[in-house]
């Protein structure tokens, strides 16, 4: 009854849901409209990706094409950047955009950028808390008799909002990576940079968003819990 009458909890669960479709929202706005602006280059994602690498002597980094549309991402354990069929082969201005951020986060690795390193560290925790947080939330908050179980989840949970709090960063100077590599009137003129700064900016806001709900999510929670002593 707490957890689902209680206004307070209510207010929190609402922001933060309005707050993620807003991010998601802007994003795929964003996205829809610069991918149908080529860039007067011609130069397609991969190319801008390879070139990238290139400059900073990168050598040991694949580029893959991945279904789907905005899966876009570096793996770095495999040291793969995986790039969506209309980023790899694209020449717009949202596929390069797209492009070089995925390379940004490259550039961060071969230049142990720490707080990427930290990221990839309480990666694991964090995907365990994510698992293992809301089963032992709801248990505790049933089970009054054993009130840890409460405890242990938000504590869990608190390792995942850690993960998405660091993951801010990391995005954002990735991006400034990108814009960094894209400011040259070879690539890309001015009214194209400002277009893919649009993308990577609305991009970044889907993170932020994320961190803001996770945060909210866990005030929510710790608000349950002393309601519950």
């Amino acid at each position: 009854m707490i957890m689902t009458f209680d206004p307070l909890s209510l207010m929190l669960l609402g922001l933060s849901i309005v707050i993620s479709f807003w991010a998601q929202g802007k994003v795929k706005w964003a996205y829809s409209k610069y991918s149908q602006m080529g860039v007067r280059s011609g130069i397609t994602g991969s190319q801008i990706a390879r070139r990238m690498m290139a400059e900073e002597g990168i050598t040991d980094v694949e580029i893959e094409i991945t279904p789907g549309e905005m899966t876009d991402h570096y793996d770095p354990g495999a040291k793969v950047v995986r790039l969506s069929e209309a980023v790899y082969h694209g020449n717009s201005i949202a596929a390069l955009g797209i492009a070089a951020h995925e390379v940004g986060h490259v550039i961060q690795h071969a230049h142990g950028y720490a707080p990427m390193h930290v990221r990839s560290a309480i990666y694991p925790v964090s995907r365990f808390g994510s698992m293992l947080a809301f089963p032992l939330i709801l248990a505790g908050i049933f089970i009054s008799a054993v009130p840890w179980l409460l405890t242990v989840g938000i504590y869990l949970f608190a390792a995942s909002v850690a993960f998405t709090v660091i993951t801010l960063p990391v995005e954002f100077n990735a991006s400034k990576r990108a814009m960094l590599a894209l400011n040259d009137g070879r690539i890309m003129t001015q009214d194209e940079l400002h277009g893919a700064k649009k993308v990577l900016d609305a991009a970044a806001m889907t993170y932020v968003a994320a961190a803001t709900a996770a945060i909210l999510q866990l005030v929510r929670l710790i608000l349950i819990a002393r309601m519950q002593n």
